[in-house]
């Protein structure tokens, strides 16, 4: 076997087979960071670190580790130079998923072998430059090269979703969906929520000034979304807390915040709960899917945070979250009535959250997230889920990516990944192949399929 070659991740003939089976499948992607209007207005690149370094926090991070000064990663250097570092430094990235990654990317829609280093860094960028003027280079067409069928996008709830609206009547084999996520709106004891609060009202015609006016707010932008092809919502939360909160106690915690007076911890988990119960009771009407991706850390590193912000590499996941009894109220509440997908981004979380999948039909365990979406990360998870729940009710592949290039490339590791893992199966005998296949069609395609209603 060489490098990324057919057998890529393929460790016995069974997984060689099965992947031969869902290696040209459709794309659904239930979770991303498209730039969706960069796809509306179809752009393309310049150079090849806009491609594959500009957007990019896994390079970032991995850069920094081989001692890259941040003005050749997010710094003021060129694209080229910044390009050159990344070069440079590329071959002590292996091991890394970004390594095959990055490769894929080059060998899949550039059709270029060459293994990047400081010295093949100049040919890659004069090669990929010259390519990238061609129209098979813009977005939509790239879309379609890669096979996507549908892609959600992540939007805040006052989005107008304008170009989601065009995009629906420019494309005609492929759907952007919009993805509800309305994170910042239940932030209520972060510097700026006022402010939030008065623009969300402004984005849906509506007085915010109460709870009442609030939870009205948010019934009309859910509406809105769901009139534009939104298929789910999307919680970004490092633990979640459930539990029954009174509407009076929400309503005095709401005036007490919206009045700009300090709000206690115990506020905060008592709003949080009590809105995610509304969001849960219109996710039910509406067949939405919920998605709690729990767990990160954010801005841990503070200096990354002081020079650059948010989602510039400073995040890191802990163990030291409770799951149990955070999920309990909210599971028991929708049970078997609101279909909800559970990621985490540590591992060790995985047997908690597959035996609640276990325990209610209506819940997935969600794909290896952030940290855990390497080929090793995918194998041990699927292997995990499909012995204590069951991988036929696995969430499915998400790319999770804010660069369009490496859709294909990501989804490739997975199905590898899944077809190896089924086929391991296959060959010591505790699945017949019929069976197999069966499986990593589901797991790849129906499945995600009918769990977003794509």
């Amino acid at each position: 076997m060489s490098f990324l070659d057919e057998e890529y991740l393929l460790g016995s003939e069974p997984a060689r087979q099965l992947y031969d089976e869902i290696r040209d499948l459709p794309i659904l992607d239930p979770h991303s960071h498209l730039d969706v209007q960069a796809v509306a207005r179809n752009e393309g690149w310049d150079d090849i670190w806009e491609v594959e370094g500009a957007t990019d926090h896994y390079v970032w991070q991995l850069m920094r580790k081989r001692g890259v000064p941040e003005y050749k990663i997010t710094g003021s250097a060129a694209n080229r130079e910044k390009w050159m570092a990344l070069a440079e430094v590329f071959p002590q990235l292996a091991g890394n998923p970004t390594y095959e990654w990055i490769h894929l990317d080059l060998k899949r829609r550039f059709g270029i072998e060459k293994h990047i280093s400081g010295d093949t860094a100049e040919e890659i960028w004069t090669e990929t430059k010259e390519a990238l003027d061609s129209p098979e280079m813009r977005q939509q067409a790239l879309l379609g090269e890669m096979n996507v069928e549908v892609v959600s996008s992540t939007d805040d709830p006052t989005s107008k979703l304008e170009y989601h609206r065009q995009l629906a009547d420019d494309l005609e084999d492929i759907t952007v969906r919009p993805t509800w996520r309305p994170d910042t709106a239940m932030k209520i004891d972060e510097a700026g929520w006022c402010e939030y609060v008065e623009t969300f009202g402004r984005a849906t015609d509506t007085d915010t000034s109460d709870l009442e006016g609030f939870l009205t707010a948010i019934a009309v932008s859910h509406e809105y979304f769901d009139a534009h092809g939104c298929r789910a919502s999307d919680h970004g939360l490092r633990e979640v807390v459930s539990k029954p909160v009174s509407d009076r106690r929400a309503a005095d915690i709401y005036q007490r915040a919206y009045a700009g007076e300090t709000i206690m911890p115990d506020d905060v988990t008592d709003f949080q709960a009590y809105i995610l119960e509304r969001i849960g009771e219109l996710n039910r009407d509406t067949g939405w899917v919920t998605q709690f991706h729990i767990g990160p850390v954010r801005d841990y590193r503070d200096s990354l945070y002081d020079n650059l912000g948010s989602d510039a590499g400073g995040d890191v996941s802990t163990q030291h979250i409770e799951l149990t009894e955070s999920l309990e109220y909210f599971l028991n509440r929708f049970d078997e009535e609101l279909q909800t997908v559970l990621y985490t981004i540590d591992p060790t979380h995985y047997p908690t959250v597959a035996t609640i999948s276990r325990a209610f039909p209506n819940v997935s365990v969600g794909a290896a997230w952030w940290f855990n979406d390497s080929p090793t990360g995918m194998h041990r998870q699927l292997e995990y889920v499909g012995t204590v729940d069951l991988l036929a009710n696995y969430g499915g592949m998400v790319s999770d990516s804010r660069k369009l290039l490496s859709f294909g490339s990501r989804f490739e590791m997975f199905r590898r990944s899944l077809a190896d893992t089924v086929g391991s199966m296959v060959e010591q005998g505790q699945v017949p192949h019929d069976v197999a296949k069966d499986l990593v069609r589901t797991v790849a395609y129906d499945r995600p399929e009918t769990l977003w209603r794509f």
